[in-house]
C-alpha cells in the first residue's frame, strides 16, 4: 500500500500502526478529532513526516476529505466512554459504516476494521453490541473488508497491567470484579500492529476475519498475581460482583481517564479468548510475545517509590 489513512492513529494501538507502515515506507496519512494534539505527539515519537488531518468517523465531510488518494484504510477508532454527545452506536456502527461508504466511494482498494474479540450484534451491553453491529455495517458496504479482533491487549501505556499498577500504589486492596474468574488471553499491542501491517501487504487476507490473542489464556485474578509479582508488592485481592464494579465503573467514568468503565465491566463478563475457528497471528507467520517477556520490561519500573 502507497498510502494509508489511519483513523485513530492517535490511539494505543493506532499510532503503534501508523509507526509500523511509515517504517516499511508507506506514506501514512493520520485521520483524527484533535489534530494539533495528535501533531504533538507523533512529532515526539519521532514522525515528523506523518500527515495530520482532523476528522471524525461521525461527520462524512471530514472522513471524506482524509480519504483523497487513499490506497487504503484502517479504522482504529476507539471509545469506550459514551460522554460528550460520543456514543458507541454514533462511533463504531454509524462511525465505522460512515468510513466504510466513503472509502467505496473513493475507490480505496483495502479497508482494515478492528474490532475485538466477544464483538457481538446482539448483545445486551451497549459497546459490545456496537462493536458486532459495525462489523456487519462495514461488510455490507465493503465487502473485502478484513476484519482483526484483538484480545485485551497489552504494552507500554495499557489499560490492563498499567491500570492493575495504578491501583496498586494507591490502593491497599484491589477489586478483582466478577471473582477474578474471567478468562482473558491478553496479546501484544506491537504484535497486532504488525499484523495489520501484515494483511495491507497480502491481498489474500482481504475479506477475512482474524483474531489476535498472545500464546496462554489467564484468568483475571492470575493477571492480577503477575501484575504484582512484577511490581514487587503485595495486596489484598477483594472480589467484587458485576453488579457493584458497574456501579463504581459509572461513577469512575465521570473522571477525565477513567480507570474502569462499564464496557470494560460487560466485557469481563464473558471469557475474552479466541474461539479456534477463525485464522490469527500463526497464520501471518507470527507468534505471539508472552506477557512475561513483554511486561517486566515496562511495568518493573513501577517498583520505584513502591
Amino acid at each position: 500500500m502507497t498510502t494509508v489513512s489511519v483513523f485513530g492513529g492517535s490511539g494505543f494501538l493506532g499510532r503503534r500502526v501508523v509507526q509500523r507502515l511509515a517504517s516499511e515506507g508507506a506514506t501514512v496519512r493520520v485521520a483524527v478529532r484533535h489534530a494539533d494534539r495528535a501533531r504533538s505527539a507523533l512529532h515526539a515519537a519521532g514522525l515528523d513526516r506523518v500527515s495530520v488531518v482532523g476528522a471524525d468517523v461521525r461527520d462524512q465531510a471530514t472522513v471524506a476529505a482524509a480519504l483523497v488518494g487513499a490506497d487504503a484504510v484502517v479504522d482504529a477508532v476507539s471509545a469506550y466512554v459514551e460522554t460528550g454527545g460520543v456514543t458507541f452506536e454514533g462511533v463504531h456502527e454509524q462511525g465505522a459504516k460512515t468510513l466504510a461508504r466513503e472509502a467505496a466511494a473513493a475507490g480505496v482498494t483495502r479497508f482494515v476494521l478492528v474490532s475485538g474479540i466477544g464483538a457481538d450484534p446482539e448483545s445486551s451491553s451497549p459497546y459490545i453490541r456496537a462493536r458486532g453491529r459495525g462489523e456487519l455495517a462495514v461488510q455490507q458496504v465493503f465487502p473485502g473488508v478484513t476484519i482483526v479482533r484483538p484480545s485485551a491487549m497489552f504494552g507500554p501505556g495499557d489499560a490492563l497491567f498499567g491500570t492493575i499498577a495504578q491501583l496498586a500504589r494507591l490502593l491497599p486492596v484491589l477489586p478483582l470484579i466478577g471473582g477474578g474468574r474471567t478468562r482473558l488471553q491478553p496479546v501484544y499491542v506491537e504484535d497486532v500492529a504488525e499484523a495489520i501491517a501484515r494483511i495491507l501487504a497480502d491481498p489474500g487476507t482481504a475479506g477475512r476475519t482474524y483474531e489476535f490473542a498472545g500464546p496462554t489464556v489467564y484468568t483475571l485474578r492470575e493477571l492480577f498475581i503477575i501484575a504484582l509479582r512484577i511490581t514487587g508488592k503485595w495486596r489484598l485481592l477483594l472480589p467484587v460482583p458485576f453488579a457493584a464494579a458497574e456501579v463504581q465503573a459509572r461513577f469512575f467514568e465521570l473522571l477525565p481517564n477513567p480507570p474502569l468503565t462499564s464496557g470494560q465491566v460487560d466485557l469481563l463478563k464473558a471469557d475474552n479468548v479466541a474461539s479456534g475457528t477463525l485464522p490469527g497471528l500463526r497464520e501471518l507467520n507470527m507468534l505471539p510475545k508472552a506477557i512475561e517477556v513483554i511486561v517486566p520490561t515496562y511495568l518493573g519500573r513501577s517498583r520505584i517509590g513502591a
